[in-house]
């Protein structure tokens, strides 16, 4: 455990703690609203709260961080930010909303807590002159080169990931994060090609091997937006056995215990593709899509975009109210699509609006939907 932070709070999530934390909902939310991590036992509800969106300012702040502590105090326990978000200022809110929710009685050990890196961080604002910032506050510090840089946002450097590590503990307020996800590496690959990117990327893995021995991290992964839903032949596809073999690599080589253990990408009614495109070789001798994929490898899936970008929350496919017709308000609706996907474990939904944690929190008491109900809703768009 890392001993040189006295001011941040220790602990991580355990399997007692977050199966007590299941036990103290017992009446209020069905057992069905949470997920196993993996094979660890870890309890993740199926619902968890995303901080990308919205305002930098106080006002947003304060949201973030009552909806964080409310949400945590009422059975949502994985909370998702990334050092970039709001200029850094969603770190920080969660931060807040984790002291308030830890003096309410939930213990550290029952949050997952989640960070993500690779976006270029901008503390004071988004500066006029970028040459000057990244000379300045990237080079000079040995942070990156230009070489590590694409389209002029994105550094992936072994360098840069550690420092966004350590800027998500201190604004989160915790020695140890569940979980840091490189953000979307494949913006990499139209610039200097796949096999360049991963190497980047193996680079960047053997810090991160490095930071859960170091206590700061127990697991990592990355986050996509387009790498696992594009078909196999596209540039930016990405396949989960090759991210594997890449930890395996930076864990020491084949066989060797590595801590990749999280995917997250878009998955909505309108975004279906990790559920219905077949796209990834798992080396059990079959094609599957990247869910099932996900979890016949032994990753966690998670999904980002459960509102599609805002527009699920006020407009709802016709199919919802047939299948339904209990839950009148749209993002209802997309929420219990999403959580009721076979093989998907959380859907993170950004939450700057308490009227979405009630809606959120709404879901989380019913049952998912039977298989049999949530298939049919595919079958129904296509007829």
């Amino acid at each position: 455990m890392n001993r040189n932070a006295p001011n941040l709070v220790p602990g991580f999530a355990t399997p007692e703690a977050t199966k007590a934390y299941v036990a103290r909902f017992e009446g209020r939310l069905p057992a069905s609203n949470y997920s196993d991590f993996l094979k660890t036992h870890i309890k993740l509800s199926s619902i968890g709260v995303g901080t990308f969106p919205g305002q930098p300012d106080d006002a947003t702040d304060e949201s973030y961080a009552e909806i964080i502590s409310q949400a945590l105090q009422n059975g949502l326990n994985v909370i998702d930010t990334g050092a970039n978000y709001r200029y850094g200022r969603s770190p920080q809110a969660v931060g807040e909303g984790v002291r308030r929710a830890l003096e309410a009685g939930v213990p550290r050990e029952a949050m997952f807590l989640i960070s993500k890196g690779g976006f270029l961080s901008f503390p004071n604002g988004r500066p006029d002159d970028m040459a000057t910032f990244f000379r300045k506050e990237i080079m000079a510090k040995g942070l990156g080169s230009p070489e590590d840089l694409a389209q002029g946002i994105h550094l992936l450097s072994p360098g840069y990931i550690l420092w966004q590590l350590e800027q998500s503990r201190q604004a989160m307020g915790v020695e140890t994060l569940d979980a840091f996800l490189v953000d979307q590496p494949e913006v990499h690959i139209p610039e200097i090609g796949k096999q360049a990117m991963h190497g980047k990327l193996l680079k960047v893995f053997e810090v991160l091997e490095m930071a859960v021995a170091a206590g700061k991290l127990r697991s990592y992964g990355i986050s996509t937006f387009n790498a696992c839903r594009v078909e196999t032949d596209n540039l930016l596809f990405q396949s989960i056995t090759s991210l594997l073999g890449l930890a395996e690599k930076a864990a020491g080589g084949e066989g060797k215990r590595h801590h990749l253990k999280i995917v997250q990408m878009p998955f909505n009614v309108l975004m279906t593709e990790g559920f219905t495109r077949f796209s990834q070789a798992t080396g059990q001798g079959n094609i599957a899509s990247t869910i099932q994929a996900a979890f016949q490898l032994k990753v966690y899936l998670m999904a980002s975009h459960s509102m599609g970008k805002g527009i699920l929350a006020t407009e709802a496919p016709v199919v919802f109210q047939e299948v339904m017709p209990d839950l009148t308000n749209p993002a209802q609706q997309a929420l219990q699509f999403n959580r009721s996907t076979p093989g998907l474990g959380t859907s993170l939904v950004g939450m700057s609006n308490p009227a979405h944690l009630q809606d959120a929190l709404s879901v989380a008491r019913r049952e998912p939907l039977e298989k049999e109900q949530y298939l049919k809703m595919y079958q129904r768009a296509e007829e």
